[in-house]
């Protein structure tokens, strides 16, 4: 079974490919399993299934395929409503990731739920839905073998992007919740989709937790300089990069940065520390 699948593009194609020949994996005999719907973990999964793979999919992020058209207008509206400026939002759509290198075409899933069991020789993993980096992030977890398939809900030495684009849902809360949610496996190897494996799995969950404690904790001193749209705030986040200024941001990185400040706004709106407001068409955030 092969986890995840990098973005739809030639150098990923290459790249998997070498790694399957070098272990000897015949893609006739293998099945799938993809983590959530992100185009670095789903794009190549149309190329690389056969006829006889089985490919393991979130029922819940299933769905969002057949808005593939849609989501990301709908996404910049609400970053205009944030303040993020129409330049921008024109590089943003010429290079986002999650519009050019998704999966092209129809491919059968057989959808999994948060329970579900997974046989695979002498393993048996236990689909875990673990919502917030998605909708509906899958890890698979194998109780007698100690090891957990994270995905990018848990990584070793980077924080996985929490970003919000809606206000239906509480990301960054649905996040935490998630990682209480395994925290109390029994792990000894993390097997994460970016970077290193890890075995510090409580510890690196507590980290976590913290991190995002500490970025909340930096939004409400933002806003002690009075309201600011959530651009703005990104714009005075700490953000472990090499460029010296926000205005040397890509614009990709702004937006994934203003994605994770909407994220801990409205984590702070509904616990009552921040409230909102509309000044002229635009939303900006306030301390309550």
């Amino acid at each position: 079974m092969i986890i995840d699948t990098g973005m739809n593009r030639p150098e990923c194609l290459t790249a998997i490919s070498s790694g399957f020949k070098e272990i000897d994996v015949d893609l006739e005999k293998a099945d799938f399993f993809v983590t959530h719907i992100h185009a670095d973990h789903s794009g190549l999964m149309s190329v690389l299934a056969r006829d006889t793979s089985t490919v393991y999919f979130s029922q819940v992020e299933a769905a969002i395929f057949d808005h593939a058209g849609s989501w990301l207008e709908e996404q910049a509206n609400f970053a205009r409503m944030h303040g993020f400026p129409e330049d921008e939002l024109r590089r943003v759509f010429k290079s986002h990731p999650g519009s050019r290198y998704i999966s092209k075409g129809h491919l059968d899933l057989h959808l999994v739920r948060d329970g579900n069991m997974i046989g695979l020789g002498d393993y048996l993993f236990r689909c875990i839905e673990t919502p917030g980096h998605t909708r509906a992030h899958m890890c698979l977890y194998e109780a007698n073998k100690k090891i957990i398939v994270s995905g990018d809900h848990i990584l070793g030495d980077i924080t996985p992007n929490i970003s919000a684009w809606s206000d239906e849902e509480n990301r960054l809360n649905q996040y935490l919740i998630s990682l209480d949610k395994v925290q109390d496996f029994d792990v000894e190897l993390v097997l994460p989709g970016h970077r290193g494996t890890f075995k510090n799995f409580r510890e690196r969950i507590q980290q976590l937790k913290y991190h995002h404690q500490v970025r909340a904790d930096e939004v409400l001193s933002i806003l002690q300089e009075g309201s600011k749209n959530a651009v703005q705030v990104a714009s005075e986040m700490s953000w472990d990069m090499t460029y010296k200024s926000w205005g040397l941001f890509p614009s990709m990185q702004k937006w994934f940065a203003t994605g994770e400040a909407i994220a801990h706004l409205r984590y702070l709106e509904e616990k009552g520390k921040v409230e909102r407001k509309v000044e002229g068409r635009k939303i900006v955030f306030l301390l309550r």
